[in-house]
Order: C-alpha cells, then structure tokens, then sequence
C-alpha cells in the first residue's frame, strides 16, 4: 500500500458528515402531529407503558436492536494503548460491520477509564439503553474480569469478540479439519502462540469441543506458560502446563495442530515439517502470519492451512460471527449469549462450509467451484447464507438453554424476515469488487490528468482490484503527484502525443478506417482521431492491447460514448445501446434504464433496452423484475405519447419474451408496491411481486429520477453501465468521486472476465 493510503483513510473519515456511523429517525416526522407522537405530548403514553411493564421497552422503543460497543481503548487493532478518543474510528467501524452484515444498530461509547471496576461501573449504569453490549479492545486480563462480571450483573448479552470471535470461528475450522485429516479431537496436541485474550479464549473453546487440557501447550513473550512460572496471570495459569519445552521449535515436535495469535515471522518451514502427519496451522497475525501461507504448503504437502488474511484460502474472520451472533440474540431477547449459544454458532459455521456453495459465493471469489475440503473449511465472507445459518442457530440454542425470552414460533417466517434484513443484495458492490480481485484485468483510464482518476487508478492497484494504464502528459500528472504526494510509479502512463510511434498509430488509423470508411471517414480524419484518448484507449481494447476502457470524466457522455461505437460496436444482436444505473437503496438494489443514451426511444428500443437490462441483472445472480413505467396504468391514457410505446414495447416483449416477469405500463408507485398493484391489477404477470426493474419511456424521466434518488441520499448510484458494447467500455458521468470511479471499474474487470470466459 502507498503512502496516499493513509491521507486517502482520513478524507474518507472526514469527507461530508465526519465519521462513519450515523442516527436515522426511523418513523414519520414531517408534520406538527408527528412530532406530537414523537416527543411531548404523545411520548408520555409508551413511557408510562414501560413504567408499568419494562419488558414493552423492546416494543415501544430501539432497544432490542441496539447493541453499545463499549471500549476503554487500551488494546486497540494492532496500535495499542492508545486510548478511548483514539479508538473511536475503530468502534464506529465495528458498528458499520454490525450495520451491513446483520441490520444491527450500534452506539459506540468510548469509555476513558482504565480501572475494570469503574469501567464495569459505568457499562452497568447504561446498560438499560441497549439490548447487548460488545466489549472490544480492552486489554487483557482486564477484559476477562470485566465481561465476567457484567454478565453476573445484566441480563442482557455481554460479548467480548475480541476473545470469543476468534474462537468461535477458528473452532469451526478446527473441526472440519479434523473430520478432513481423520483424527479424533480428543487425542489432538495443539501449540498455541500467544496468550492474550484470543488465545486464552481459544483454548478454553477448543477445550469445550473436546480437546483435553493437558494436551495444549500456550507460549507467551516470556516462552512456554509453565506452572512454574510465578508471573502469571489467572487467565494464563489456567493453561499452564507441567511439561518442559525449551523452545516453540520443540514444542512443534509431533504436535497435530498451531494455532498463532502472535506476531509475524515466528515459524519456519523447518518447524512446521516437525509436526504430526496431516498437520493444522492457523497462522492467524497479521497483516503477516507467524509463517506465510507459500511457506507452510511448500513445507508439507499434507497440511490444511488457515490465516485472518482474505487473500489465501480459509480465512479466520470474525465478521463471520459477531454480526449474527448478536442477530439471533437480540430477536430472541436473550439474557446472556452462554457457551451453549457460542458452540452452537461454531457448528452451524462447520455445516454450512459443507453445503452445496451458491453461484453467487464462487463468482464473487472467481472460483469455479468451492467444495468442502483443505482449501475450504469455513465459510467466505460475503456468503449471503450466514445471516439465514449463524443467527437461528444462535437463536435456537438460546431458546434450548432457557435464556430466551421471545421464543421464535415460526422459524420458516424468521428466515424469510433474516433474509430480506440485509441479504446478499446490499453486498452487491462487495461482492463485484472481490471477484474483480480473483482475475484483474487491464483498465485503460483516459482521463489520467485529474487526481480523482489517479487516486482511483492507486486504489483499484493496491486492492488488485484492475491492472489500470493511464492515458495522459506525463509532465501534467508528475505536477499533480507531487502537489498530493501520491506513487504511481509501478502503473504504466501512455502520453500518447510522445510515446506512441508512427507506425502504431497508422496501425490503428488503419482499423479505424476500415470500420469507417463507407460511414464518411477518410484514412487522415482516422488518423487523426489517432491523438484523441477515447480513440486511441478504445483501440487498445480493440486489438487486446487492454480488457477495458473508462472515460467521460471530464467530458460530456455524448463525446465519449461516439468514438466507443465507431471502434468497438454494438453487440451482433442490438443495432443500439442503453444506460443502466444500479442503485443501492435499503430495501436492496434498484435498477434503472435507460438513463444515460436514448432519449425518446421507440417501442423497440424500449423492448431492446428491457432485454440488455434483463441480462445485466442476471449477471449479479439477480433475477430481474421489470416495470416499464408512465403517467398511466395499462391502457388508461387514450392519446399518443410515452404511455402508448410503453405499452407497444411490453406487448413486443410478451410476445417474444414470454418468460420475462416484465409488465406495464403503469406508475412508478404500483411498480414498487406489489400488493398495491395487485390488489388493483391482479392480471399483471409481476402478481404482487415488487420491480426490482424500471424502464423509463425517455431519457428525461430516467435521469432525472437516479439524480434525484442519489442527492437526497436515499440511494447509492453506481454507474452508469453501459449496456450493448462489443467490448467492456464504460462512461464516467462528470466528476465522478473515487468510490464512483472504482465501483465502475470493477464492473468493467467483471464485464472482461465473463467475456474472456465466452
């Protein structure tokens, strides 16, 4: 990573509304009345229904989906003690996690108190407000006594993940390697390095599936934790053991699994070629394991390897429980979150690595095919199933074990209220961005002379997101790198005024004029457009030179979308294209068409646009429901207009496309609400179904509506895409910010990808 990283790390923090959490009124507000509800005089009926019975707090108030974060900031990431203050943008992120992965709300309370008992002091006197507090980063042994004692005070869940989430997932990797490698867990000897709150909370885990105490050996900075030893804490002394080992090295010896919670660089090949046949080796410090994933697997063909790290196979990540630990705590109103309900999260974690893996998981990673095995022990992290698996499993154990106070009934409705909280769709982005990772390919970027595009261009780089080349004048991009002190010097610039040769560029006048020249292009105007960046970027992906091509920056979509088709072309089977913009919104993404190319479109195009989109959507594993959209509903407009080629085009496309859930025309409400529009169009082949699709009857309408979505912050655009090319080539809209740069990138290297693959 390059030093604008960090610069880059505090404008996204200061960017806008500081931070990264914010608090959203959940019900209606606009009018004196509802402020009357809201806030005096009608608050004063629910508090005294609270009085009276506090249990009605979860139903008249946030409380049962609010978790507080609580740190006192004394064992912060990898930085330390570095204090409450300090530690905020850690907290605040952690809500974000709890936020995206489970719809779980957060307060994040940084507390500036480092004596455990006022510190479980002051959680104990707040604890009213929330429905579970997550204790993070307070140092250990501190943090063992302080959850310890919460959870003997509250009756609401008390976790501390730093301990518990390390061991609740690293146990499920435990076990599905041991069912791998055919050994029994009790007969196993572990070695683990490190003996903080992770390690420790490990140890006692694992003991809890079955390993036998005796059979686990800690070391700590000082060497092996012996019961000789009389520096040791309780928390250690728990693991101290009676055999003498000199070294890690000799403990390595024979030993069937290693688990490191250290630092980096501890253990050699040489140790792990030490240990038991079909060795376990979770190497899990980062950002650098106690040995690298390349080391350890050269070192034993045998070994079933895991890190925390997301670029190697069987990554220990605790997003993978938290989230929906708590998910399925909070819906039951759980007292405590006890051993029967972590171990049932371990399983449930072990059983879903051995499903069938969705599509959707094997395309965002670039896999063909993910089966149980060494390479697959724990699930991925964007697996939208973990939310349906973690949380009712949770939920159930808490049930069984006499801590849940809301029993759920139906467990068939639960899943289906689990998956429409937050499933995979509002992972979408994540999930385009890490298949993009899988195979990066090579992105031209035409607008190199702008600092949003090169800090896009260093930031798809060090994701290994794309492979980008940058069109522009060296001497104009040295300027801006130096004024932002930014390093491009391992990304390829092309000026292509200077460094391309005369015979490269009558090359590609050449192809140009071929296309062109029963269209009213010469040899020389091709030539000429040979020093245009849209020309000459789009001829790079023409002759294979690049995958991709982003433009339009700085320049208007009409500009840039001309040269696009007189290089590259339409697809065979469209005589046009069509704008698409993907909009993120809460109830899961929205797509919109056409927003960006034509402007009043016939019924065909409307039909030809409504079938680009449909296929766009299925390439998300999103199965398109289409509203083609007026000012009227199904034939009640009589005069000429945009209602009668809306309805020509969904006539053309129920004749041809009999199987596309796609109908209208009708209004824009009775396209978002189903049971509306069943309830007064029952006929319509989307029954009572919500589009997910809007086809707008001219561009006007279209653009308008993403814009206004997008501004008034009720939706998060990413696009334009553009749909219809030959080749992936994709226009910016006018000063893009960088995420929007990379969102579109990264569908660019997908686009690549699955073209590469037909």
């Amino acid at each position: 990573m390059k030093n604008s990283v960090y610069e880059d790390s505090l404008r996204y923090h200061e960017k806008g509304r500081a931070g990264k959490i914010e608090v959203v009124p959940t019900k209606p507000h606009e009018t004196q009345y509802d402020l009357s509800l809201a806030y005096t005089p009608g608050v004063a009926q629910p508090c005294r229904e609270i009085e009276t019975n506090p249990e009605d707090a979860y139903r008249y108030t946030s409380k049962g989906n609010l978790v507080a974060v609580v740190s006192n900031g004394t064992a912060v990431l990898g930085l330390g003690d570095i204090g409450p203050l300090a530690g905020k943008p850690v907290m605040e992120g952690k809500g974000m996690l709890f936020k995206i992965f489970a719809d779980v709300d957060v307060f994040d309370i940084e507390v500036d108190q480092k004596d455990p008992d006022q510190l479980i002091e002051v959680v104990r006197a707040i604890a009213p407000t929330f429905g579970g507090i997550n204790l993070e980063d307070i140092k250990a042994p501190e943090c063992f006594y302080v959850e310890e004692k919460l959870k003997a005070m509250l009756d609401i869940p008390v976790f501390h993940d730093d301990q518990h989430g390390t061991a609740i997932i690293s146990g499920a990797g435990l076990l599905n390697a041991l069912e791998l490698v055919g050994k029994k867990i009790g007969e196993i000897r572990i070695v683990i390095c490190g003996a903080g709150a992770a390690a420790i909370s490990c140890a006692k885990m694992y003991e809890k599936l079955g390993v036998k105490k005796e059979h686990m050996v800690m070391f700590d900075s000082k060497g092996v934790v012996a019961v000789n030893r009389s520096d040791l804490n309780p928390a250690k002394r728990q693991f101290a053991t009676q055999e003498q080992y000199t070294s890690l090295a000799d403990a390595l010896v024979g030993a069937d699994m290693f688990l490191g919670l250290s630092v980096g660089k501890l253990v050699t090949p040489d140790m792990i070629r030490t240990m038991a046949p079909n060795p376990i080796v979770f190497a899990m410090a980062n950002p650098i394991p106690e040995i690298s994933y390349e080391e350890a697997s050269s070192a034993r063909d045998d070994i079933i390897m895991a890190t925390g790290r997301s670029d190697y196979p069987n990554q220990i990540n605790n997003v993978l429980g938290f989230p929906f630990i708590f998910r399925g705590a909070l819906d039951v109103r759980a007292r405590e979150i006890n051993e029967e309900m972590k171990i049932a999260a371990v399983k449930a974690l072990a059983a879903l690595a051995k499903e069938d893996v969705p599509e959707l998981v094997t395309k965002a990673y670039n896999l063909k095919n993910l089966v149980f095995g060494k390479d697959y022990i724990i699930p991925k992290p964007l697996d939208p199933r973990l939310i349906t698996t973690v949380a009712p499993a949770v939920a159930r154990a808490a049930m069984e074990s006499a801590v849940a106070r809301k029993p759920i009934e139906d467990w068939d409705e639960y899943e289906r209220e689990l998956s429409t909280r937050l499933g995979f769709e509002n992972k979408l982005i994540m999930t385009i961005c890490q298949k993009a990772k899988q195979n990066p390919k090579r992105v031209v970027f035409a607008d190199a002379n702008n600092l949003k595009i090169l800090k896009a261009a260093r930031f798809v780089a060090d994701q290994g997101i794309a492979r980008p080349i940058l069109l522009g004048n060296h001497h104009e991009i040295q300027k801006i790198l130096e004024e932002s002190k930014l390093d491009l010097a391992d990304i390829p610039v092309i000026d292509i005024y200077h460094d391309v040769s005369d015979e490269k560029r009558h090359v590609f006048a050449g192809i140009l004029f071929e296309k062109r020249q029963r269209k009213g292009m010469g040899f020389d105007e091709a030539l000429e457009n040979m020093y245009n960046r849209d020309y000459f970027g789009c001829m790079m992906v023409e002759t294979g030179e690049a995958d991709a091509f982003i433009s339009g920056f700085a320049r208007k979509y009409a500009d840039t979308i001309r040269p696009a088709l007189q290089v590259i072309g339409t697809k065979e089977e469209y005589h046009h294209i069509a704008g698409m913009y993907l909009m993120l919104t809460k109830k899961g993404p929205l797509f919109l068409a056409d927003t960006t190319v034509n402007s009043d479109p016939s019924p065909q195009v409307i039909a030809d646009t409504t079938v680009l989109v449909a296929n766009e959507v299925r390439r998300f594993k999103i199965e398109p429901r289409i509203a083609v959209l007026s000012y009227s509903n199904f034939g009640a407009f009589k005069g000429k207009g945009s209602p009668v080629r809306a309805g020509e085009a969904v006539k053309i496309l129920h004749e041809k496309y009999p199987d596309l859930l796609v109908d209208g025309e009708m209004q824009a409400n009775y396209a978002l609400n189903g049971a509306l529009r069943y309830k007064k169009f029952p006929f319509t082949k989307l029954k009572d179904m919500d589009a997910n699709v809007l086809i707008f009857p001219n561009l006007s309408s279209g653009n308008i509506l993403y814009k206004v979505l997008q501004e008034l912050g009720m939706a998060k655009a990413v696009g334009p895409i553009l749909l219809g090319m030959k080749k992936p080539i994709h226009v910016l809209q006018m000063e893009s910010s960088v995420r929007e740069i990379v969102n579109l990138v990264a569908i660019a290297v997908v686009d690549a990808q699955e073209a590469e693959e037909i």
